[in-house]
């Protein structure tokens, strides 16, 4: 075979890949960018928990109840429940917000801080953000949608390889593959193939970047490769050994008073929760407020000879106490506090772009308190993640568009422009196909070897051992398109 003819062999072999990943991706990733584009609204507009609801603040903003008096508003709004998490307000003019376990259902209730008034109180996770976020997730498919997704993601990455090595063989220059240059063909298929291919060029390191990112969510990839061995020991906090100091079975999780003339912070009816063992047990349903590279760590237990100065030894430690001393301790505006469960655990405050409260990556900062001592078991700060944790704290700030306005246009502007690339796309193929292929998918290089050649089988090695579930897929590929296509006249006539 002639050298043209070898390379003209090896361009149709990349089509007909690209073209069969495009068919299978282009509909998640709108998908994906449709959602994507519904969290960005509503998390800069209503918030992501309702968070940005605004209140009539009085001149003297500060003058609010004590945080132990809108809890235990927030605790009457829903009898017998139990206070899970204290999660402070965005600024003077927005709600304070307590998550409170009722029976099986958790609850989100908004409290004005002036007045301690419940502004309203709703299921959580149950509003339009987090609708968003399941679809984007898992397309409210569970684990079977998580693997989709995750499949998807790596047969993105094998479409923009293809996709580039495929328009660079058409322009053979970086600018020109930016930059859609004259003349204009003539054919209105290939002007539709200038604009898809210009646009997969601007954002294929962003769209690359993006699918990363993503992974590291999903349960193969992420939970059980990357994020697995991105966890920090549990010696970082003082899990083991652990010597004990006191007997937690002697303490009753009850005796934990809002203040010195409330009742107890947890509901009299409630059940006592088990201690969570790893920061993932802080994650509420789909929401993420643990840093990613927190999920899979071991939690720190009470009760230990651990930890350094904490909350003075004469000092009660309440929610009113501990509030205060996040605040002594640098949380500033919005912060998350989660209280104790379990007889071991710990009072848990955190403040990460990941969850909405601050825009700034490099400010994580996730902090441990000893729930008797009031010693400080851990304060975990960005500077203490590891390369790929402190990837995916500013991967995800940037994934999210949470890094201020800037950073949401540019989320729309991509969001749109993947959206533009995949219907292209399936524009550019209805226009190729030829009349006599009706009822054909006329995927490309119907009349070529079929065979992988050895740079391409390297590309596809390559993202298969790298990301597991594109090993299943590229497999189907290839059994579909070498063995059963070839071999089934009626699937030969569908593909042709």
């Amino acid at each position: 075979m002639a050298t043209s003819d070898k390379q003209n062999a090896k361009y149709f072999q990349v089509w007909r890949w690209h073209f069969y990943a495009g068919m299978f991706v282009a509909p998640f990733l709108i998908v994906l960018s449709l959602t994507g584009l519904g969290m960005l609204l509503t998390a800069n507009t209503t918030g992501r928990d309702l968070d940005r609801m605004a209140i009539d603040a009085p001149t003297d903003t500060a003058q609010t109840e004590p945080v132990s008096v809108q809890a235990k508003a927030a605790l009457q709004a829903l009898p017998d429940s139990t206070l899970i998490q204290y999660i402070a307000p965005r600024d003077d003019k927005t709600v304070a917000l307590f998550r409170v376990q009722n029976t099986d259902v958790s609850y989100m209730v908004a409290v004005n801080p002036y007045d301690a008034s419940v502004v309203k109180s709703f299921a959580a996770d149950s509003n339009l953000y987090h609708t968003f976020d399941d679809i984007h997730g898992d397309l409210l498919l569970g684990t079977v949608g998580d693997y989709i997704q995750e499949t998807t993601a790596a047969l993105t990455i094998l479409l923009i390889l293809s996709g580039l090595y495929l328009w660079w063989q058409k322009r053979r220059s970086v600018a020109r593959m930016l930059v859609p240059t004259a003349p204009q063909p003539s054919i209105k298929r290939h002007k539709l193939r200038l604009i898809h291919a210009t646009l997969g060029s601007w954002v294929s390191v962003v769209l690359l970047f993006f699918c990363v990112s993503g992974m590291a969510w999903a349960g193969i990839w992420g939970g059980k490769v990357v994020q697995s061995w991105s966890q920090f020991p549990a010696g970082k906090w003082g899990v083991a050994p652990m010597p004990m100091s006191i007997d937690p079975n002697a303490h009753d999780m009850h005796d934990m008073d809002m203040s010195a003339a409330a009742p107890h912070v947890h509901g009299a009816g409630a059940a006592p929760m088990p201690a969570p063992t790893h920061g993932e047990a802080l994650n509420h349903g789909s929401s993420k407020d643990v840093p990613w590279v927190l999920e899979l760590t071991p939690m720190p237990q009470s009760g230990t000879t651990m930890g350094t100065d904490g909350i003075k030894a004469d000092v009660p430690i309440v929610l009113d106490t501990v509030d205060k001393f996040a605040r002594e301790s640098g949380f500033v505006g919005r912060y998350q506090l989660s209280l104790p469960q379990g007889a071991t655990g710990v009072w848990s405050m955190s403040q990460d772009s990941m969850s909405h409260d601050i825009k700034n990556p490099f400010a994580d900062r996730t902090l441990h308190l000893d729930r008797y001592s009031g010693k400080v078991l851990a304060d975990i700060r960005f500077a203490d993640y590891n390369a790929f944790g402190k990837f995916m704290a500013a991967g995800i700030a940037l994934h999210m568009g949470t890094l201020g306005w800037w950073s949401v246009l540019a989320n729309v502007l991509f969001c749109l422009a993947v959206i533009a690339m995949s219907v292209l796309g399936y524009v550019m193929w209805w226009q190729r196909r030829p009349s006599a292929a009706a009822g054909t998918l006329a995927a490309p290089a119907s009349h070529q070897p079929l065979a992988i050649s050895k740079p391409l089988l390297a590309v596809l090695l390559i993202v298969a051992c790298i990301f597991p579930t594109a090993i299943i897929a590229i497999v189907v590929m290839t059994l579909l398109d070498v063995i059963l296509i070839s071999r089934v006249p009626s699937l030969k006539r569908l593909l042709k």
